[in-house]
C-alpha cells in the first residue's frame, strides 16, 4: 500500500494551482480529473491533482466525533489521529460528554475514551482501541520556522455532520490570540481563509505536504477561521494523552494593550507594550509587578494609570498582548523564573519572579 509520503511526492511539484478554490474531493469526478494544463471535457469538473492527493492521503486519519450526554447526542465535531495513535480534537467538542463515539473513513465506528482535556488551549486527546489500519498518525508541521502567511492549506472534517469534507485556502495570519467557545483565550493561534463551519472543530488544517499546521477551532466570519497552532498543540496534546492534563504558566495579572491614549498618559514614545491593570493578591506577580491605582483623562478618555507597562519578556520585545501570551505559552512552564522589562514611573527597569500554574478553569 502506498504511504502518505508516496502519494504526496507523486504530485509535489504541482502546488501552484488552485490555492484558494474549494474542490469536490472524494467523488469519482474528482478522482478522474486531468493533470494540470490538460484539456478536459466541459461537462466534467477538473480537480487539482495536488489537492486531491492531499485529501486522499489524509482522509483515512480524519474522524468524526460524536458527543453523547445523559439524554443522547449533544454535539459533534472532527478529529484526527496523531502521536502514538491517540485522536486529537477540541476540548469544547467533547465537553460534558458521558460517551464519545468516533467515525473513521468508510463509516467505521469505534468507542473512544477521553484521555485528557485542556480548556486553556481548547484541546483534547482521545484513546481509541482497534483503530483501522489505514488510520495512521498525521505528523505536525515543522515549526522552526513556522509556515509563513500565504502557505497553502486544506481543512478536512465533518462540517454540519457531512463527513469527508475539504476546503482549501492559505495561512492568512499567525500569532493570533483566539477567543475560544469556552470563554478562554488561546495563544499562538493560526488564521486561515479555508472555510471552517460548525462540525469542523477539532479537525486538521494541513499543508500540501500533509502535515498538520493547526487544529481547527472555530470560524470567525466570512473568509476567516482559526486553529490551535501546531507549536502549541505539540506541547499540550502529548501531556493530555499521557497524564490527562497540562500545566500552563500563570502570572496572576489583568492587563490591557497600550493604546495611543495610554501611551500619551504614560509619556511613552511608542504605542506598544501591555499595561498591568491589576495584580492578583498572593498571585505569582504580587510584590514584583504593580497594577494601576488611579485614572487620568486624555483626549476625553479615562485612562488607568500608575501600573507597570511590560515592554519585554525573556529578552524579547512585547509590542502587543500576543507577544506576551505566546512567549508564556510556548517558552515557559510553571516554576520558571522569568525576567520582564517594564516601564515604571517613567523609567525602564527589570523585574523577575517565578511563574505559577493557572488555576483550574472552574475556579
Amino acid at each position: 500500500m502506498p504511504t502518505r509520503r508516496d502519494l504526496l511526492a507523486a504530485v509535489g511539484a504541482a502546488t501552484a494551482g488552485g490555492l484558494a478554490g474549494c474542490v469536490q474531493l472524494g467523488s469519482s469526478e474528482a478522482a478522474a480529473g486531468g493533470a494540470a494544463g490538460q484539456t478536459t471535457d466541459s461537462s466534467q469538473s477538473s480537480a487539482d491533482p495536488t489537492q486531491t492527493a492531499v485529501y486522499r492521503s489524509t482522509i483515512p486519519s480524519v474522524v468524526g466525533v460524536l458527543n453523547y450526554g445523559r439524554n443522547g447526542p449533544q454535539g459533534s465535531g472532527s478529529g484526527f489521529v496523531a502521536g502514538d495513535g491517540y485522536v486529537v480534537t477540541n476540548q469544547h467538542v467533547v465537553a460534558d460528554a458521558d460517551e464519545v463515539k468516533i467515525r473513521f473513513d468508510g463509516n467505521e465506528w469505534r468507542d473512544a475514551e477521553i484521555a485528557g482535556t485542556d480548556a486553556y488551549s481548547d484541546l483534547a486527546a482521545l484513546r481509541v482501541d482497534d483503530r483501522p489500519e489505514s488510520a495512521t498518525p498525521l505528523s505536525w508541521v515543522d515549526t522552526d520556522p513556522e509556515p509563513p502567511v500565504g502557505t497553502p492549506v486544506m481543512a478536512i472534517g465533518s462540517p454540519y455532520g457531512f463527513s469527508g469534507s475539504a476546503s482549501t485556502g492559505i495561512v492568512s495570519g499567525v500569532d493570533r490570540v483566539l477567543s475560544a467557545p469556552n470563554n478562554f483565550t488561546v495563544a499562538d493561534s493560526v488564521q486561515t481563509d479555508a472555510a471552517l463551519n460548525p462540525g469542523n472543530s477539532g479537525g486538521p488544517i494541513v499543508t500540501y505536504e500533509g502535515n498538520v499546521v493547526a487544529v481547527a477551532a472555530r470560524g470567525g466570519g466570512d473568509n476567516i477561521g482559526f486553529g490551535v497552532s501546531a507549536e502549541l498543540s505539540k506541547r499540550v496534546v502529548p501531556e493530555l494523552a499521557e497524564n490527562g492534563e497540562y500545566a500552563h504558566s500563570f502570572m496572576g495579572v489583568r492587563l490591557v494593550e497600550v493604546t495611543p491614549v495610554i501611551a500619551e498618559a504614560y509619556g511613552l514614545d511608542d504605542v506598544g507594550g501591555v499595561l498591568i491593570v491589576e495584580v492578583l493578591e498572593d498571585g505569582p506577580a504580587a510584590g514584583s509587578l504593580r497594577g494601576t491605582d488611579g485614572t487620568e483623562t486624555v483626549d476625553g478618555v479615562t485612562v488607568p494609570v500608575g501600573g507597570d507597562v511590560i515592554v519585554g519578556i525573556g529578552g524579547n520585545d512585547v509590542e502587543v498582548q500576543a507577544d506576551l501570551s505566546n512567549y508564556l505559552a510556548l517558552e515557559t512552564s510553571p516554576g520558571d523564573e522569568v525576567e520582564f522589562a517594564v516601564v515604571r514611573d517613567g523609567s525602564e527597569t527589570t523585574v523577575s519572579f517565578t511563574l505559577g500554574e493557572r488555576p483550574d478553569p472552574g475556579v
